[in-house]
């Protein structure tokens, strides 16, 4: 584990334990939940992503950015014990983590008590590392587009993960270099122009081409007596491609690949990045977290794409996160918004009201044996005086919204 004292780097994959107090003592919360088994978890895409390697490092190596700042204060207000950030640029040395916590996590934003993580994790991401081919056959190699996923520089739009439970560093599993060829029933995309099936990518290609866009992860975390895994993706946005619907269907089976993971019969024929087989052990207890890029019924992913997980019989969803600034700003937006089938209640993202519009596209999906007591979106009336964490284009934070379930783990009692 590597800590401000001690480093053990992994070969893919690296934790941190983070003690970011003077002094390096370790804040505890004193937050009051119903009961002291209930744990927050929270996923959050909030744009940390910047147009060029290292940039995030130099924003946040002060603690002057005021994106930033306001991100903290988003997620000092909701404080969740567990948290998932999408769109995190990564870098090898993981300073971005290390400086996101001491100079914007542990500074009090605006009144907002600071929070302190005594762990966190990150990992690399397919995004911007070059595939070496054409995969968008636009007759040339190179760019974004080209890369294993949609990037200007390796590890731009990763993912960071903070935890005030310890993590189970050793039994991490990572899945970045699965091949999408490899899922059973993949859903490959066609080039209509043969008559040949399901041939966008050539043979050669099909060797190379992962399944994850970013990665998933699959992140145990030590909660009292249980261990509770936390599932993080973040599949591609359903659009930016053509009729060949490349990114709609990798989206749909990026989720799809969480649905088999934990269904043991259906999971056998997964790897991980360590060459480790099979999917998640029957009866652990799980929570998928991440910006999915699927609504149930809006938007343009492939239909029934996010309902391959919503609708797993062991997942608890009798209570949808929903939020009241959603529906006014719905209301307050217009647009394809009006046709819109969901509840605006659960929209997650404030998108442009032409297309896409407003949708629900974050999730934090416990199992069973976990119990579900409470979820909100963070989307504050216009008339709240939070309001201004979230505004309206250009947004002060992020275009998502902080989504959080607070979890009772049984055997959890700290």
């Amino acid at each position: 584990m590597l800590s401000i004292r001690r480093t053990i780097v992994g070969i893919a994959v690296t934790a941190l334990a983070l003690s970011a107090v003077p002094g390096g003592a370790v804040a505890r919360f004193d937050d009051k939940r119903d009961d002291n088994r209930v744990v927050r978890f929270a996923t959050f895409n909030a744009s940390l992503n910047r147009n060029s390697a290292g940039q995030l490092i130099q924003d946040l190596s002060t603690p002057n950015n005021d994106q930033a700042k306001t991100v903290a204060e988003i997620v000092q207000r909701n404080r969740p014990d567990v948290l998932l950030i999408n769109e995190f640029d990564f870098d090898a040395g993981h300073e971005a983590l290390r400086l996101f916590q001491d100079n914007y996590l542990s500074v009090e934003q605006n009144g907002a008590r600071s929070i302190n993580y005594e762990y966190a994790y990150t990992a690399p991401s397919n995004t911007g590392i070059p595939s070496g081919f054409d995969l968008n056959n636009d007759g040339s190699i190179g760019g974004p587009d080209d890369a294993f996923g949609f990037g200007f520089f390796p590890g731009q739009f990763g993912m960071a993960l903070y935890s005030r439970y310890p993590i189970d560093v050793g039994e991490i599993r990572t899945f970045q270099n699965f091949l999408w060829a490899d899922m059973p029933g993949a859903r490959l995309p066609d080039d209509a122009s043969t008559p040949a099936p399901d041939d966008w990518f050539s043979p050669e290609e099909l060797e190379v081409v992962r399944l994850s866009s970013k990665s998933h992860w699959d992140v145990p975390i030590e909660i009292g007596r249980r261990t509770v895994h936390v599932l993080a993706a973040h599949p591609t946005p359903p659009v930016f491609d053509g009729p060949e619907d490349r990114n709609g269907l990798r989206n749909f089976d990026e989720i799809g690949f969480w649905s088999d993971y934990v269904s043991p019969r259906r999971g056998q024929y997964i790897y991980d990045d360590d060459g480790e087989t099979g999917g998640l052990a029957s009866g652990e207890p799980y929570v998928i977290m991440g910006d999915y890029n699927s609504d149930p019924n809006d938007g343009d992913s492939v239909v029934g794409a996010i309902q391959q997980i919503l609708d797993l019989p062991h997942v608890r969803t009798k209570i949808t996160p929903s939020s009241k600034g959603g529906p006014e700003q719905a209301e307050l937006q217009g647009g394809i918004n009006e046709t819109h089938i969901s509840d605006p209640a659960f929209d997650t993202a404030d998108f442009a009201d032409t297309a896409p519009g407003n949708l629900r596209v974050d999730y934090v999906l416990p199992s069973r044996p976990l119990k579900l007591t409470a979820a909100k979106v963070f989307w504050p009336l216009q008339n709240d005086p939070l309001f201004r964490l979230v505004g309206v284009f250009p947004f002060p934070s992020s275009d998502h919204r902080l989504v959080w379930a607070d979890v009772d783990v049984p055997d959890g009692r700290r």
